[in-house]
């Protein structure tokens, strides 16, 4: 049976530009490609270390934690976390229909007749993550540099600087199918792997909650397992909306006391600092938070460079970022520092800056859910089970 995929429309394209450019320009650690399972060499440390990453609380409702009675004037930061690094794997094991033939994202028939040896690749780990949802974990035998969750971190590296497919790595595994996105490439590589006779399926580039389940069925048609697809995809469909009842009970229910957040990408080292906006993914966390996304508030789409005139127009309550990001700025004081502009903002009045694990933030995979209620709890909760009063006086802020 032929099965069409989406269109790709791109959202994370940008995104993996952006990147490969400030690796090139040197703004953060990367990892050539290697054939040894060994880990990727970390990027700069965040403040709290490694361990910050993840929390006991996480798994804790967001209605019982104690909260900030004024979340729009808190100060400091706060590291979002989540309960463990795991993939929860659907309770479906229906053998892959093969061959399964489909027409992938650029429009191109692709006929996969064996799952024995997968890779998945894309600039955020959500495909290797996705197909470890759907139970094939097992099955795959290499990853990019973004997938070190539980089960994959020990696997060889096939990307190298800049998000760069290694062609020698990939070949030398083996592979059966691959798995991947435009976020990811170059493209000349896509095509000396489909020469050389390997089933090469272009998946959507696309990253918003409201795209995760049709994320999952494209994997599952291209890998034969259709019916895990849709059992995985209504999961998580109704994880995310889930999370987002949860959310909407701890978060204002007045407009104007809703918090106003800017997703800010920086590459300290290399002076690169990005505002996200509409259609680039932010948005669609910013809003299931329950918060104002201040980017869209003044027209800015896509990904951007920041300028100082649209963060003082944008005047954000707080900023998300990328764990590494903000270490790579210096943390919160270094970010004050090197962008001026943020002391006529609340935010940098206040020192508000939440972050997160960079391969954790934008997967929009199987732990979508998770990462919503992990940004709710960052923004929302008081910090160490504190008073609100305790919030509200911290430290790192210019006023």
């Amino acid at each position: 049976m032929k099965r069409t995929l989406r269109p790709a429309r791109g959202t994370l394209v940008a995104l993996a530009a952006l990147m490969g450019l400030t690796m090139l320009l040197g703004g953060c650690t990367t990892t050539s490609a290697s054939t040894s399972g060994s880990a990727p060499t970390p990027g700069p440390a965040a403040e709290g270390g490694d361990d910050a990453r993840f929390c006991a609380e996480a798994g804790a409702p967001l209605a019982s934690l104690p909260l900030l009675e004024t979340p729009r004037t808190a100060s400091g930061r706060a590291t979002a976390c989540l309960a463990n690094d795991a993939i929860r794997v659907i309770d479906d094991e229906t053998a892959p229909a093969l061959p399964a033939t489909v027409v992938d994202a650029e429009d191109r028939e692709v006929t996969v007749r064996s799952v024995d040896r997968i890779l998945a690749l894309d600039v955020s780990g959500t495909i290797a993550a996705t197909v470890f949802g759907l139970g094939l974990g097992p099955n795959v035998i290499g990853r990019d540099a973004a997938t070190g969750f539980d089960g994959a971190d020990h696997l060889p590296l096939v990307t190298g600087a800049g998000h760069t497919l290694a062609v020698e790595a990939i070949l030398a595994l083996e592979p059966t199918v691959i798995l991947t996105d435009t976020t990811i490439g170059p493209k000349e590589v896509r095509q000396q792997l489909r020469d050389a006779g390997i089933a090469v399926v272009m998946i959507s580039s696309e990253r918003r909650l409201e795209t995760a389940g049709a994320l999952v069925t494209e994997v599952a048609a291209a890998l034969g397992v259709a019916p895990r697809g849709e059992a995985l995809a209504t999961r998580l469909h109704d994880e995310i909306e889930a999370a987002r009842r949860e959310v909407s009970v701890i978060a204002p229910a007045e407009a104007s006391d809703r918090v106003r957040v800017a997703f800010l990408y920086a590459r300290g080292a290399a002076n690169v600092y990005y505002l996200f906006g509409a259609d680039s993914g932010a948005d669609s966390l910013i809003d299931a938070l329950g918060a104002v996304d201040v980017a869209s508030e003044i027209g800015w789409n896509g990904m951007k460079p920041m300028t100082a005139e649209a963060l003082v127009a944008a005047q954000p309550d707080a900023l998300i970022m990328m764990t590494d990001g903000l270490a790579s700025a210096g943390g919160v004081e270094g970010l004050l520092q090197r962008i001026p502009a943020l002391a006529q903002t609340p935010a940098g009045q206040h020192g508000r800056v939440i972050d997160m694990a960079d391969d954790a933030i934008f997967g929009f995979g199987p732990r979508s859910a998770d990462v919503v209620r992990a940004l709710a709890r960052a923004l929302y909760a008081a910090p160490d089970g504190g008073s609100a009063q305790d919030a509200a006086a911290g430290s790192g802020g210019l006023g």
